[in-house]
């Protein structure tokens, strides 16, 4: 059972700081933000907000208005098609404002509502994580019924399935040129005419709920979407099976509201992502010798076949095994990740790799590089050309932030799950185009790290881009 936290009587303990291991805000001088933040946080910490009980309460109400949302479909905030759920309250398709103030709360009430319950896990409560999962399994189960909220991303995926589903080629077409019919309709405005831009893998299995969905795009969404929460749960199930603290790991996946909002209220294919990643992650820890490696690889290459991002993971894992000299267990990982990759992209050849770097050159706040390129065309400067410093900058630029952060995670972690965190983090961080939900492989990873200062700006990162990058398909902020 559940237990309140305790507030002993001496000075607080702050809440990001480790008990196992001296954490590096004694080791350095703090930044003046970090001293800000610190100040805030313990302020926060050991209010009423870390009481359990409020906390969860929270964010009931977070998700609880994300759902309303959904349940409203459509409005400002959801797709244009209705699932099963959403067809017993009148759509908010009246007014912008409303819909948007709606998820906008829900946002904020999500992220108080994570970080009271992390404070009080910090504190000494300790839930029984099976009951979380449970919890969260019913919330996930009423979620995937909705109309997707926050991204027409749901949309654009039923397209593509459909597209290949008729036996045409998703990457060298678009909903737009393919027909005009429900899945064209169904598509948000900006991407009517852009071909898919994800993997191939990600294709099969779009097609696979196309096939089932047939013209009803609204089926084939809803498809989609219990895949997608099943998988969201079986990670949570796989973690509270293999983490040395269930509860944080619970607490960070499964119980964590934002990410529900994110991964399962949008429908996102980035939950595959992290599934693959934390199933690697998880393996490179505990697994040696040939098999275990190609395993490994096999589910790299998985994950570059849903979004390319994933690569991400590979170069995280290998990281630490060439600071060891271990040279062949990179080559077998490498190797075993290709050649799923490849198989892959036999499928629809090379023309699926086309509209992948056409991807590149989008821009859009709150990405620094977006101020950037606004600053530079006020210069003259013409956009060719910032595009091209840009894309030149920003992986080395991730390569620095990454260092930065690694080195921020105290050095008795494993390395395994440490270095793919601080890359998958560095590129939400400096990529010129990037979304909430692409945090989820951080999320995964941190699962497996002790209390740190990353936390804190993991969640502010992803509420920030919530925040700034919401809707159900109306032009995001910048390019």
């Amino acid at each position: 059972m559940a237990q309140a936290p305790t507030h002993p009587a001496g000075p607080p303990r702050s809440a990001e700081t480790p008990t196992t291991y001296v954490p590096l805000e004694e080791q350095r001088p703090l930044g003046l933000v970090d001293r800000v933040m610190g100040a805030v946080i313990r302020k926060l910490a050991w209010s009423r907000l870390s009481n359990p009980k409020v906390a969860m309460t929270i964010s009931g109400i977070g998700l609880l208005l994300g759902m309303i949302d959904g349940a409203t479909a459509p409005n400002a905030e959801t797709l244009s098609v209705r699932l099963p759920l959403s067809r017993f309250l009148p759509p908010l398709d009246h007014t912008i404002l409303l819909a948007s103030v709606i998820l906008y709360a829900a946002t904020v009430l999500a992220c108080l509502g994570l970080a009271g319950m992390l404070w009080a896990h910090s504190q000494g409560w300790r839930p029984d994580p099976r009951y979380l999962l449970l919890a969260s399994a019913a919330i996930v189960a009423i979620m995937v019924c909705l109309t997707p909220v926050g991204s027409s991303d749901q949309a654009s995926y039923a397209a593509y399935g459909h597209i290949a589903a008729q036996g045409g080629n998703p990457y060298i077409t678009n909903p737009a040129a393919w027909a005009n019919d429900a899945y064209t309709h169904a598509v948000g405005t900006q991407w009517k005419s852009q071909s898919s831009v994800y993997g191939p893998f990600a294709t099969v299995i779009q097609a696979f709920a196309a096939s089932i969905g047939g013209a009803n795009p609204a089926m084939t969404i809803w498809v989609m979407m219990i895949l997608n929460g099943a998988v969201f749960i079986g990670v949570g199930f796989l973690l509270l099976k293999t983490s040395d603290d269930p509860v944080r790991a619970t607490l960070f996946w499964t119980a964590n509201p934002v990410l529900i909002q994110q991964l399962v209220s949008g429908g996102h294919l980035d939950t595959l992502v992290a599934a693959a990643a934390i199933c690697a992650i998880q393996l490179a820890r505990r697994v040696r010798g040939w098999g275990g490696d190609i395993l490994i690889g096999v589910l790299i290459g998985f994950a570059c076949g849903i979004k390319i991002y994933a690569v991400l993971i590979g170069i995280g894992l290998a990281w630490p095994l060439i600071r060891r000299h271990e040279w062949v267990r990179p080559l077998r990982i490498g190797a075993a990740a290709l050649v799923t990759l490849a198989l892959g992209y036999t499928i629809y050849g090379l023309d699926a790799l086309k509209p992948l770097f056409g991807g590149l050159n989008l821009v859009t706040l709150p990405s620094p590089w977006r101020l950037f390129e606004l600053i530079g065309m006020a210069l003259g400067v013409s956009q060719s050309t910032l595009i091209t410093i840009i894309t030149i900058c920003w992986p080395i630029a991730l390569f620095f932030v990454a260092v930065f952060l690694f080195r921020r995670i105290s050095s008795d972690q494993p390395p395994e799950v440490v270095a793919p965190f601080a890359l998958t983090f560095a590129w939400v961080l400096v990529a010129p185009w990037v979304f909430a939900w692409y945090t989820a492989v951080a999320w995964a990873a941190l699962t497996q790290v002790p209390r740190n200062p990353m936390t804190r700006w993991l969640a502010i990162v992803t509420v920030l881009l919530a925040l700034c990058l919401s809707s159900g398909g109306v032009a995001a902020l910048g390019r």
